[in-house]
């Protein structure tokens, strides 16, 4: 088989993977105002330079959760340029349409409009930063929708039960399998996970035929005890796994050898803070998907500013100066003038050659002064490097490490300052700081009645929203379920009070009464409040802003750039979906082969749900049955190739769906093959077990 024909055949999907663009970011910034802007606009021209069959974002389109008019302005703008023509659509869609776009009072693919033009359509779900807010639970991607340039999928409008039904879609022979997740709080959709609560559909005629395709959004590392989701609660029948909202570029899919599917973690397509993580070269992915088979090519992006990040420890320096050596401040200033210059020479040597980079990169030298140095003025030795950087006001962060904690023998005096330093605490709750603590101190300082979990949820009321009572009422409470524990047991002895104590506290920790207890103290708290006639002050809202517009105090081993505002109550309500779909169909006769198959595969008296106690099996378990993967590690750009292609062939019309629970168990394996050999490199599908057509 010809290259041509491998790369762009009749059965090959085509699809550029983006995640966290953050449009708008800083567009108020002189320097880097336009960073976002211009790197979208170069993503889209590379989907339009591949001919890719449609454009598949994952969530923080926006980086606002109510985008400037500048910045809707401008992403209308470019959409209408790139993703609008006459170029044919080539493959069907064959779902229910009313339930895949459940947003919008326009329930079907925007290409499928006959008062549209659409040459490239893009599927998104929303992020953490433009997620939906509001009784009517809308966020900035519905207004794109709402004018057909995006098809915004994966909106759940129940915050107790998720159901996600796929996108199905078909080209020629291949058949694709899109599931989607927009950004939900992560302690929530955890619990979710945990309690069966989240269910994936499948169509239940020819399950081995398609290949599943998942996007998500929410924290992939962890950062507590549930505020992140594992890997191993998503279904493993799903053949690949689109990771948004982490901003480390990953992009090279890695395979879960727990559930056996792959995941692609993109990343941000713009650094919007200065972590190790966010100084990986950026790419975008192109995708092929042919029959069960993947090739995912990296695409790098040469418009993203570049972002160099060193660490300095003084400490290692004592052979030129100590915190007694005269003029100290002067020699610790001549270092990071040479750390910063060597790292803006390396920057012009990488910038020759390419003329679309901007001018003045990022630059952060973190500065470690543990051992009694003193931290000089930042501001002034900035302006060494005015028009040299981008970021002039946070180019020097200083940090320090935790000193070792002293053991405490003595109950009563103890010296809190010296079991909990100052310490670097970038992306940490208050939550967190609470665990962190009290896992610091001795055993005579830990909580007896109260858990961890508990006294971090009330302090972090009492911080984020000024709840006063919320600790008070908490104690309290939890005081009166001890003491009415302690009489149902009938327990005397002080020993014995002691141990019971004990054995209720940890019979609580993380379950579901914990966590009503705490909810039902904070409600106490606010009642009290109420009758006091206080105004809340939720400053959770008034700072919208995310964590990385902060300048970064540790030392955090990846980007993420997550928002730090809060997601919660969004008002909404289970939404009724429309009984018919809008017939689709285009009035353009170039475009009219897309329109033969709108029949619903939802649809129809031959619809059948099934929810089996244990997920079906992979086809790959056996031997005889290999799905196939490559990777493109070049950072070489494969040039488009033109083809013809001729009308797809007719898709089936009618199938049902089977219920997955996330949390059903199975004991199915995938055979996964890669073909890392030298020969053919055009070939992305060409299998040990398959010979050329």
């Amino acid at each position: 088989m010809s290259s041509d024909t491998t790369l762009d055949d009749d059965d090959t999907f085509k699809i550029l993977i983006a995640t966290d663009i953050h449009l708008g970011y800083l567009e108020k910034d002189a320097i880097r105002g336009n960073d976002s802007f211009t790197t979208l606009e170069e993503i889209l021209k590379c989907a339009k330079t591949n001919q890719v069959d449609f454009i598949l974002l994952g969530g923080d389109l926006f980086h606002e959760n109510k985008p400037s008019r500048r910045c809707l302005h401008s992403c209308i703008t470019m959409l209408r340029r790139y993703c609008m023509g006459d170029k044919p659509i080539n493959f069907n869609i064959l779902s229910d349409q009313t339930v895949n776009f459940n947003t919008t009072q326009f329930p079907w693919v925007n290409y499928q409009d006959e008062n549209l033009n659409i040459s490239i359509p893009v599927f998104s779900i929303h992020g953490n930063h433009d997620d939906p807010t509001g009784a009517e639970g809308l966020c900035a991607l519905d207004l794109i929708s709402a004018s057909g340039l995006v098809n915004h999928f994966g909106h759940s409008h129940s915050v107790e039960k998720i159901e996600i039904s796929p996108i199905l879609m078909q080209k020629g022979i291949t058949k694709l399998a899109l599931f989607g997740l927009g950004s939900i709080p992560d302690e929530r959709l955890y619990r979710m996970f945990v309690n069966n609560q989240v269910t994936m559909l499948r169509p239940k005629e020819d399950q081995d035929e398609w290949f599943n395709l998942f996007t998500i959004h929410q924290n992939r590392s962890k950062h507590g005890p549930t505020n992140y989701i594992p890997e191993q609660f998503l279904d493993d029948f799903i053949d690949l796994v689109v990771w948004g909202h982490e901003h480390e570029c990953l992009i090279a899919p890695t395979r879960n050898e727990q559930q056996l599917f792959y995941v692609t973690q993109p990343g941000s397509s713009v650094a919007t803070s200065l972590s190790p993580g966010e100084a990986i070269k950026k790419h975008v992915g192109l995708l092929r998907v042919k029959g069960r088979k993947m090739n995912m090519q990296k695409i790098p992006l040469k418009t993203v500013r570049q972002f160099f990040i060193q660490d300095v420890v003084l400490a290692d320096y004592q052979d030129i100066f100590t915190p007694e050596t005269p003029q100290v401040t002067k020699k610790m200033e001549d270092l990071c003038y040479a750390k910063v210059t060597e790292m803006l020479e390396q920057a012009e040597r990488e910038r020759l050659g390419c003329p679309l980079t901007p001018e003045k990169p990022l630059i952060r030298l973190r500065v470690d002064y543990s051992g009694g140095f003193e931290p000089f003025n930042t501001s002034r030795f900035s302006q060494k490097f005015v028009d040299r950087v981008a970021n002039l006001k946070d180019v020097i962060h200083f940090l320090r490490h935790r000193e070792q904690r002293e053991d405490n023998k003595d109950e009563v005096n103890v010296d809190y300052g010296k079991l909990l330093k100052t310490t670097a605490v970038e992306g940490l709750r208050v939550e967190d700081l609470v665990k962190q603590y009290f896992e610091a101190t001795e055993q005579n300082v830990q909580l007896s009645l109260l858990t961890e979990h508990g006294m971090g949820k009330a302090i972090q009321e009492f911080v984020d929203k000024d709840e006063k009572d919320a600790i008070e009422e908490l104690i309290t409470y939890q005081l009166e379920k001890t003491q009415l524990h302690l009489q149902a047991r009938g327990v005397t002895t002080e020993q014995d009070i002691d141990l019971e104590i004990q054995r209720f506290r940890d019979s609580k920790k993380n379950t579901t009464e914990e966590e009503n207890e705490i909810k039902e103290a904070i409600n106490r708290a606010k009642a009290h409040r109420l009758e006091r006639g206080d105004e809340p002050v939720d400053i959770g809202d008034l700072a919208m802003e995310s964590d990385e517009d902060m300048a970064p105090l540790a030392a955090p081993t990846r980007g993420r750039g997550r928002g730090a505002r809060g997601r919660g109550s969004r008002g909404r309500g289970r939404g009724a979906t429309a009984s018919e779909p809008k017939p689709a169909g285009r009035s353009r006769s170039q475009k009219s082969s897309t329109a033969t198959q709108s029949r619903s595969i939802m649809q129809g008296e031959g619809v059948s749900f099934q929810a089996p106690s244990q997920r079906s099996t992979r086809p790959g378990a056996n031997n005889s049955y290999a799905e196939e993967m490559t990777i493109d590690d070049s950072d070489e750009d494969i040039p488009a190739m033109k083809t013809t292609r001729p009308p797809p062939r007719p898709a089936s019309s009618s199938s049902s769906f089977t219920k997955f629970s996330s949390q059903s168990q199975s004991q199915s394996t995938k055979g996964v093959a890669f073909d890392d050999s030298d020969d053919d490199e055009d070939n992305p599908f060409k299998g040990p077990s398959r010979s050329r057509r």
